[in-house]
Order: C-alpha cells, then structure tokens, then sequence
C-alpha cells in the first residue's frame, strides 16, 4: 500500500525560491505547502503555528531566522526535520539537526529534505536545551521533547518503522533518472564539491556543512563512488591550471586528498547507518569528525 506523501512547509519569502524548490521536491514522496511568508505581514513563527499539526518537515529560507525568531520557535515547540537554504556558515540557525543546502544547488532539495527527516528522527531533539537550569526552563524542555515525540511518532507512522533512512527511493536514485536530470544532479553537486574544497582549510565549520550536502544526495541519490572521485579530480585540475595561469605554487593541492578521504569516510558511515539495527553487522561505534577542529557530522 502506498504511503501518503509528506507535507513539507515552504517558509519562503521569495516567489522564484518557492518555485525552485517546488520544482525539485518530487511529487509522489512530499506535498509542498506555500506559508504565505511572500506577504511581509505575515510571520514565521505564526505561519507554522497554524500549521502545526499538518507539517512533517520544513524548507525555510536562512535570511528569516533571526535570533528573535529561532528563540520563539523554539520556545513554542515548533521543531521540525528542516532543511535551511542559504548561504554555508557553518553554523546553526535553527536547530543542531537542521540540514543546509546552498541557493545554488536545489537539484538536492528532495534527497537533503530525507536527510533532515533520517537525522531528526534518530536523533530527537535532545540538543535543544535552555541554558539557565531555571524551573521555567525545566518546563521548556518537558514542551521541546513533548512536541519532537509527538512529531516523531507521526513520522514513524506514516514512513514505516525504519523510515526514509533504510527505503531509499530507487527511483530517484542516479542511475534511474532521466539523461537531462542525471545531468543537472551531476552539475548541482560539482557545484556543493566545490564549495567544499574552497572552504575546507578556510573554514571547517563551512565545510562540514558543504560535506554534509554532498554525502546526504549521494547517499540518497545512490551516486556512483567512482564518479564521486571524478568529480574531486577535475576540480583539482581546474584549480592546477587556475594557479598555473597566475603564476602561483600548486604543491599544496594534494592536501586536498583529505577532503576526498572525509567524503568517503563519511558515505560509509552512512551506508553502515543504513543497515538497521536488528541486523548487527558492525559493532556501534561513533560518528566521524570532519576534522578534529570541527563538529561532527551526522
């Protein structure tokens, strides 16, 4: 029996955005809903209030997530499995299990949406904890775990027991698209590669989340290893000849292999994820560390 499509909150300001992401969220596994946030009037937070009970996951554009606004959200409950759209700061806007997708790069929007639906559902909410010990915080959180529980049972109901996490859609996967669309996909994460390797010794914490983007569509895109070490070879190469045209040294690229072996450090760990836990294959062990200055990914 086929399962209902999610509901997946669009909390966008700009009508091109909305379009864009709705052209890249597949129909038959999600159902966009349109907030209305293109009215300026109408706010975030009151948006998704309403809307509550019918939301599974949200896409919400990073410029909206001021600090009052991610205080109030959290301080209602209002936590969801989220993917945020903007610019890679390499920090968190909404919450610690939030998924960032650049503006460029939304041919990944529907394999990065399972992503913040796998990592909200194995990890909760526990993370998002007031600071003071106050009772008044105390009650709070008993508001935050509440609502992740509740949202989370939902999810669990309507996915199945093992969720997105273990039933990859085969037929978004690389190899199944069209031409057209493989190519697009392949373009898109040459572009979230490359955000990577510019950022990688600059700014880890940057880095990690273009790392992040890139390991959650190739795992849920099924995108081939091999293409995967292709796409770090040509960049490189570009870069090879970018520096020899200016004049500059080109020795230091090599240390840029670190990038490769993080990427596919981190795919396996997802795969080994992917198995489900009553199939004890492997020991458990914890989650890779981009670098050791960094946060972990997840």
């Amino acid at each position: 029996m086929t399962r209902p499509a999610l509901t997946i909150a669009l909390l966008l300001r700009s009508p091109e955005l909305e379009k864009a992401c709705c052209q890249w969220l597949p129909g038959n596994r999600y159902t966009p809903v349109d907030l209305g946030l293109e009215d300026s009037a109408v706010d975030v937070v009151s948006a998704l209030e309403r809307q509550r009970e019918a939301v599974d996951a949200v896409v919400i554009e990073q410029s909206l997530l001021e600090d009052k606004t991610r205080e109030d959200l959290l301080g209602r409950g209002l936590l969801f499995p989220a993917v945020v759209v903007g610019e890679l700061m390499g920090r968190v806007d909404y919450h610690p299990e939030e998924v960032h997708l650049a503006g460029d790069q939304l041919e990944q929007l529907g394999y990065n949406v399972d992503a913040a639906i796998s990592r909200f559902l194995r990890h909760g909410q526990k993370d998002v904890r007031p600071e003071d010990g106050s009772a008044e915080s105390d009650q709070v959180l008993g508001q935050h775990e509440g609502s992740a529980w509740k949202l989370s049972s939902r999810l669990q109901e309507r996915l199945g027991y093992l969720g997105v996490f273990y039933k990859r859609d085969p037929s978004r996967f690389l190899a199944n698209l069209p031409p057209n669309e493989q190519r697009v996909l392949i373009q898109s994460l040459q572009r979230t590669y490359r955000d990577l390797l510019i950022s990688y010794f600059r700014d880890p914490a940057a880095a990690n989340q273009a790392l992040e983007s890139f390991v959650n569509t190739a795992f849920f895109g099924d995108f081939p290893i091999t293409q995967t070490v292709e796409i770090h070879m040509n960049l490189i190469d570009d870069f090879w000849k970018q520096l020899r045209i200016e004049g500059h040294k080109d020795d230091f690229l090599q240390d840029y292999r670190l990038a490769l072996l993080d990427v596919m450090a981190h795919l396996c760990e997802m795969y080994r994820r992917s198995i489900p836990a009553d199939i004890p294959l492997f020991s458990t062990g914890s989650e890779l560390p981009l670098r050791q200055d960094s946060e972990l990914i997840s």
